[in-house]
């Protein structure tokens, strides 16, 4: 029941906040917003407050913003104005589609800001609370007989450097390890026994080697040390760290839909609906609330990230087909746009669908998912 909660609620945040980023750039700018809803329809309850109706609607995820002259406009505006022309006047200059190109630009990427905001602001709070720090590769069993052990390499040295070259992850030292077989190498290490000291131990990598010994002859797993940041240094950090994240997503991103292109199959890695929902259990089961904010400032960087790609139905699509539009010119474009849309929309239904079933894929048996759903309830 927690972990379905959790779910819903991520889920609305990460839509709401997104609706929100283009509600608000569409109200400032002066376009006219019919609605704003709290999920999606059907309606529970609605209350008009100037000229936009809030709702609250019966499905609990996410919400939505629909816009004066949003879609297909200029014909319904047209014919539901002719009483006056003064009046038709004053609606035209509110619709969305009669905006110029710069503001109709920002209200549709608004949402997209919105989302990295999000990130940064959950992540920066995440740096105030502590965060782990990759800090060396720390080594957790020493084969005996081994260079390791012939150097004086002991379990729970923390290995911070190769050669001068600083050691962040286990990953690291495996790298510089593969570089150096057969040469002499110099480590810096920490070491804690009743106090902590620096050391410099050098050994030569051995080339062949037992099976699960490795070349120097050492477990080791990566070492962390939990950092926090001053109110002032976690917004700089953060901001930093949404770029970075955003940045392996976005090269995450072209991997996949060049693997969907190329041979029609859905990543591994990739999760939809019932992969997020299962990824909500496990952070709340091992990270809790920390666990969740992470998950989120994740998510949204990710929707971020998806939403600007120029695919027609998505936020970064409409924004390209604006670009388009400022070269070929409105009365082009609107032919164009409508194909696009439906397009971009059959092609994000039929995504849905396959990740959906890779999901499935991923569970043992259907009898099991199903077992695990009625637990989530």
């Amino acid at each position: 029941m927690l972990t379905l909660i959790a779910f819903i609620i991520l889920l609305s945040i990460l839509v709401l906040v997104h609706e929100l980023g283009h509600f608000l750039a569409a109200k400032k700018i002066g376009v006219k917003v019919e609605e704003f809803g709290l999920g999606y329809p059907p309606r529970i309850f609605g209350k008009k407050v100037g000229e936009t109706i809030y709702s609250l609607n019966a499905l609990p995820f996410g919400g939505f913003v629909r816009l004066y002259g949003e879609e297909s406009a200029e014909q319904n505006l047209t014919s539901k104005t002719k009483k006056s022309q003064s009046k038709q006047n004053s609606a035209l200059q509110r619709a969305f589609f009669n905006r110029s190109k710069i503001e109709r630009s920002i209200i549709l990427v608004a949402g997209v800001a919105m989302n990295f905001l999000l990130g940064v602001v959950v992540i920066s709070y995440l740096f105030t609370q502590g965060v782990a720090i990759p800090n060396g590769a720390l080594v957790e069993e020493v084969v005996p007989k081994t260079p390791a052990e012939i150097a004086g390499i002991k379990k729970g040295d923390v290995i911070t450097s190769v050669n001068g070259q600083t050691i962040a992850s286990a990953g690291d030292l495996v790298s510089q390890t593969k570089q150096n077989v057969l040469k002499i190498v110099t480590l810096q290490i920490k070491r804690c026994e009743k106090t902590c000291a620096n050391l410099k131990i050098s050994l030569i990598p051995r080339k062949d080697y037992p099976q699960n010994e490795g070349a120097m002859g050492v477990a080791i797993v990566t070492d962390f040390m939990i950092k926090t940041y001053s109110l002032w240094e976690a917004p700089i950090k953060g901001t930093i760290e949404a770029f970075r994240m955003s940045w392996f997503i976005a090269k995450g991103v072209g991997q996949v839909l060049w693997q969907l292109v190329s041979s029609f199959t859905v990543p591994k890695d990739v999760a939809g609906p019932i992969g997020i929902y299962k990824v909500t259990g496990q952070a709340l089961q091992f990270g809790g609330l920390m666990g969740v904010l992470q998950l989120l400032a994740l998510l949204s960087l990710n929707l971020a990230v998806i939403n600007i790609l120029p695919i027609p139905a998505l936020d970064g699509g409409r924004f390209f087909l604006v670009l388009v539009e400022a070269v070929m010119g409105r009365q082009r474009i609107i032919k164009i746009e409508k194909v696009a849309q439906s397009v971009g929309m059959a092609l994000i239904l039929a995504l849905i669908v396959l990740i959906t079933i890779s999901d499935l894929s991923k569970l043992t048996t259907v009898q099991n998912f199903l077992k695990g759903f009625k637990l989530g309830f």
